[in-house]
């Protein structure tokens, strides 16, 4: 009998990583969850055993590679060997560079980049021996295309897709079994913006259009079970990069006019609100943020990149059907 998949997800508390775990969960999964915040946490495990897996919430933060380590033998021993290993985990601080501090800086770095460092490392001691095993790095549109007031984010990101490059390139160098894929994700409605560290006069939002965290999930789903070697999520994803590419300069033009107010809402900001930048904010958040009403609860593009085989043979079906048909009507009865 096929044992069950075991399965770590890093910043499992919340948004992404919480809907990831059930996600997995509904299949069966044994899920190892790692965060900073307990209550999440919790929420998460509770959430897994409702819907069928097993869980072992492991609180850690991931900006500490002894933690991340711990992490991982707490999960081989009491859940067994680590199939798939998603780094998700990350913090942001909304600001104006000139304004951020050298040690948020620092810290975005250590969470969102080192972080998924440190979980690869961690995954690789376990998986390059056994010659098997997954890996996917949550990455981002702004890992191609930088916007103003998430200057650390949006470096991080850029820096993961690096990593992971190189990273690919050693492991088809020696042979090895184990995978690593990028998911690239657009604007998602988690509680992220209600708990960044933000310096902006208005509450923060994601940049429309905004997707569920579902969304997320289910690319991610996809990116193991096909060993899939980057994925952008959504067209606003493939825009951002392409748009990038081809007209790098007039996107700077673009995002001076139009990315301050995008990425605010028109309601005050609480300067003296509680964020989650050094330690975790109290309470579950859950898998989604305040945005379910312009949320989209599935992407087209992600659902012709998940179909596309079966598309594919359509198309082939209907074009050998249309051949034949010219061929069935003879000269003479055109």
């Amino acid at each position: 009998m096929r044992r069950e998949q075991v399965v770590v997800i890093t910043g499992a508390s919340a948004g992404v990583g919480r809907a990831t775990a059930r996600a997995f969960a509904r299949r069966g999964a044994a899920v190892g969850l790692l965060a900073r915040g307990r209550d999440g946490l919790e929420g998460a495990r509770r959430d897994v055993e409702a819907l069928g897996g097993r869980a072992l919430a492991v609180p850690a933060d991931v900006a500490d590679p002894g933690q991340v380590e711990a992490a991982a033998d707490a999960v081989e021993t009491q859940l067994g060997p680590i199939d798939v290993w998603v780094n998700n985990a990350m913090v942001s601080v909304f600001s104006p560079i000139v304004e951020m501090t050298p040690d948020e800086v620092r810290r975005v770095t250590e969470v969102t980049y080192l972080g998924q460092v440190y979980g690869t490392l961690a995954a690789l001691r376990r998986m390059r021996p056994r010659n098997r095993g997954t890996i996917v790095q949550v990455g981002s549109a702004l890992a191609f295309r930088g916007i103003p007031l998430q200057a650390a984010y949006c470096a991080a990101k850029h820096a993961v897709q690096g990593f992971t490059e190189s990273l690919r390139a050693e492991l088809l160098h020696e042979g090895s079994r184990v995978h690593v894929g990028l998911v690239h994700l657009p604007a998602l409605n988690t509680p992220q913006f209600d708990w960044v560290k933000s310096r902006l006069p208005r509450r923060a939002q994601p940049v429309p259009p905004v997707f569920q965290p579902e969304v997320a999930a289910q690319a991610i789903l996809y990116a193991v079970d096909h060993r899939v070697r980057e994925l952008a999520v959504g067209f606003p994803t493939l825009l951002a990069i392409w748009a990038n590419r081809l007209a790098p300069a007039a996107v700077d033009r673009y995002l001076a006019r139009t990315g301050y107010r995008s990425q605010q809402t028109d309601e005050p900001e609480d300067p003296h609100r509680p964020h989650n930048l050094w330690s975790p904010v109290p309470g579950d958040a859950g898998a989604h943020g305040r945005f379910d009403q312009r949320a989209h609860g599935q992407s087209l593009h992600l659902w012709l990149v998940t179909h596309r085989r079966w598309l594919a043979a359509g198309a082939a079906a209907l074009g050998t059907m249309v051949l034949l048909g010219r061929g069935a009507v003879g000269p003479g009865r055109r």
